[in-house]
């Protein structure tokens, strides 16, 4: 596989081969449905390039183009909202794009679709817009509410479902609403300003509608979206990138504006923001001709248009906006009054801090855990720490000098090691064992590639003050990030909290593997339709189970509270909302997730034991109890206690279920185990060398737990 994507790289574009230029977008279904069209027919013009086009996930698009381009690799070009280009201009990453256009070109755009920093132009936006407005079903709702006193009143006189839905749990989608209380959320330096009465009154608006009734006490992006096309809420506070999929769906939607703050007479503001293309900067020279005929036929007014005509973007051309297809478009002149108080998105890295530590806070105020005064202030005091350290610089001291050291003589031994072990290993490999070798390379090769390498690399990157400043011209530092994560007590409260889960997983892996593993082995009819059965939770891809268990966690729309109400009558509980409840949804899918295995392999153990020894202790008048503790508990220890080590490992590094559930650590960042821990610091805060730091702490407790653990067992099984 690395030969032929070697392969690859090399003829991209030699001798007459087609030039592959790879876009990362992330463009919702119908606008790639739309892309995917207009890029067919620009390679049936174009057959000297292929256009590779990769959807990705906002945050995966983000990461993901981090790493490639740090290694001076990634997609040549990347899609997305304008904030974006905020931090990875700061890294160095994205190529200055006034050698791909005209000057003449660029004076027809809209000047808010081309983002500047620091006087270069680092994304030309394809649409104006990505704003948020209240779109209303005309079948459910003839007129919107102009003002939160009539959005009050007409939900509460509401009857046929819920009035009004959105994300509640992203941030985004609540700082229009503190504009309308006559403050912003944040200055266009990307500078906090949350510490304020505005914002405080906007939590508790929020808190208001919550309670209201008519509202869903629990929605996420996917929830609110799915209600509003089944027509089962009248209103839904969503952006212009799902118009389109609305359309598609048959729905009859018009859009306003947010309601009007009726005790401050100011309309909410939503943000305001380009989408467009960057470039990436390790574009070589070769490539650029493609790279520019590609960026310009992806900006072209025949390109926005057809996106306006199927899924009504606002284009960035001057000259598209005077087209029918625009002109006669009614949501967009339905937007145009909503971008009349609408406010421009802040390009820099700092608002990321920002978005995080809102997002906190927001969500706490909506599970009642704390008061909105109080987390506006809150906020702003985590806003202003968290920039601080996303833009911190650390230097080297004494200790990068005692790394350094360590490092050169273990590089200086390893030589020595190959160079007296390389000859032998070059006879052996022309003699008669020659053909194991061909067989073993290709798979040595692959791990020190993808495990070997990384793993000392990331050593080397724990030593580093690598973050968002020093991206590309990071250096060894010294002991600082062991330090700083050893004397920080989140990092302690995090780390029990991920023995609680480790422990009570394996608890429940263990207990009900064996024990269906006995009912299997034992007593019940048809083992083969059973063990088959049991086994489909461990054979289903984790991210699809997590998905599905997070759905049935919704606590007015999941299987689970349904269920609890009709057999039980239980009131329904705040599964994604309350810290305590998002921790038992976890560990409930990971329990679910984990005993196939267990029972596997206990059932593989069951069968190799002597049936001869059950049947002696019957004779000896030993009841099940015994016969279980004397015979087959000891026995199937040497089985289990490899299973049991490995699970443990994989519990404690299981970010996707944790981070899938409960949604990055969902409610107010208080689900984290270690690994989710990591990876929000990495890629949250671009933290990275204090997140490898972690991330070697972690390999040191594991090993050091499993030496322990598997003497430990050895020393029992051979005194048993």
């Amino acid at each position: 596989m690395v030969f032929w994507g070697v392969f690859a790289v090399a003829a991209d574009g030699a001798d007459g081969a087609p030039v592959r230029v790879r876009l990362w977008h992330q463009l919702i279904y119908a606008h790639r449905e739309v892309q995917a069209k207009l890029i067919a027919e620009f390679q049936k013009e174009n057959p000297d390039i292929v256009i590779e086009s990769i959807y990705r996930e906002t945050e995966a698009l983000r990461s993901g183009f981090q790493s490639a381009a740090l290694v001076g690799g990634g997609p040549e070009i990347v899609q997305g909202p304008s904030d974006q280009v905020g931090p990875l201009s700061v890294m160095g990453l994205l190529a200055p794009m006034d050698e791909y256009f005209t000057p003449e070109d660029l004076t027809d755009f809209d000047s808010s679709a081309l983002i500047r920093v620091h006087d270069q132009l680092l994304m030309v936006g394809d649409t104006v817009g990505n704003h948020l407005s209240l779109l209303y079903n005309k079948k459910l709702l003839p007129t919107p509410p102009q003002t939160t006193d009539e959005l009050f009143a007409q939900g509460r006189a509401y009857k046929q479902g819920y009035f009004l839905v959105w994300h509640m749990q992203e941030p985004f989608f609540f700082v229009p609403w503190v504009t309308g209380f006559g403050s912003d959320f944040a200055s266009i330096e990307g500078q906090p300003n949350l510490d304020t009465p505005a914002m405080a009154q906007a939590f508790q608006l929020m808190k208001d509608l919550k309670a209201s009734g008519f509202v869903p006490r629990d929605a996420d992006y996917e929830t609110a979206n799915a209600l509003f096309k089944d027509s089962k809420v009248a209103m839904i506070v969503n952006g212009d990138w799902s118009w389109g999929d609305y359309k598609k769906a048959g729905i009859d939607f018009g859009i306003a504006r947010l309601p009007q703050i009726s005790s401050t007479g100011l309309w909410p503001a939503p943000l305001v923001a380009a989408k467009g293309y960057s470039v990436n900067i390790n574009v070589p020279v070769e490539k650029k001709d493609a790279v520019r005929r590609v960026l310009q036929f992806l900006t072209s007014a025949k390109t926005q248009l057809a996106f306006t005509k199927e899924v009504s973007t606002l284009p960035s051309r001057l000259s598209a906006r005077q087209d029918p297809v625009v002109l006669n478009d009614e949501l967009l002149k339905a937007s145009n009054t909503i971008m009349e108080v609408a406010k421009p998105m802040p390009v820099t890295a700092e608002l990321r801090a920002v978005w995080d530590a809102l997002r906190i806070q927001y969500q706490a105020v909506l599970g009642g855990s704390v008061e909105p005064a109080v987390a506006a202030k809150n906020a702003q005091t985590e806003a202003l720490r968290q920039i601080q350290i996303m833009n911190e610089v650390r230097p080297a001291d004494a200790g990068a000098i005692v790394v350094k050291a360590v490092m050169g003589i273990l590089v200086l031994a390893l030589l020595v090691y190959l160079a007296m072990k390389t000859p032998g290993f070059l006879r052996d490999l022309r003699g008669p064992n020659r053909l194991a070798y061909a067989f073993l390379l290709p798979a040595l090769l692959c791990v020190g590639l993808v495990v070997v390498f990384p793993f000392f690399y990331n050593i080397a990157i724990s030593f580093s003050n690598l973050s968002l400043r020093t991206f590309t011209s990071w250096e060894i530092i010294g002991f600082q990030n062991y330090f700083e994560v050893l004397v920080d007590p989140v990092f302690y409260s995090v780390f029990l909290k991920t023995l609680i889960w480790t422990f009570l997983n394996l608890l429940f892996h263990v207990s009900l593997g064996v024990i269906l593993a006995l009912l299997i082995d034992q007593t019940l009819p048809a083992k083969p339709l059973w063990r088959t059965l049991l086994i489909i939770p461990w054979a289903v891809p984790q991210y699809i189970t997590a998905l599905t268990w997070r759905g049935m966690f919704n606590q007015e729309f999941g299987a689970i509270n349904q269920v609890l109400a009709k057999f039980f009558e239980m009131s329904p509980i705040e599964w994604l909302s309350k810290p305590l409840e998002m921790f038992a949804a976890c560990l409930i899918t990971n329990i679910w997730l984990g005993f196939p295995f267990m029972m596997m392999v206990a059932l593989g153990g069951l069968q190799a034991i002597p049936r001869e020894l059950y049947e002696a202790a019957r004779v000896d008048g030993a009841n099940a109890w015994q016969r279980f503790w004397r015979i087959t508990w000891p026995l199937l220890q040497p089985v289990m206690i490899p299973a049991t080590v490995l699970g443990a490992i994989w519990t404690f590094n299981n970010l996707n279920v944790v981070w899938l559930v409960s949604n990055g650590g969902e409610p107010a960042g208080q689900t984290h185990i270690l690994v989710s821990y990591v990876y929000k610091s990495a890629f949250d805060l671009y933290r990275y060398s204090s997140s490898a730091a972690l991330s070697m702490i972690i390999f040191l407790i594991l090993l050091v737990a499993t030496v322990f653990y598997l003497k430990v067992s050895d020393k029992k099984i051979g005194v048993g």
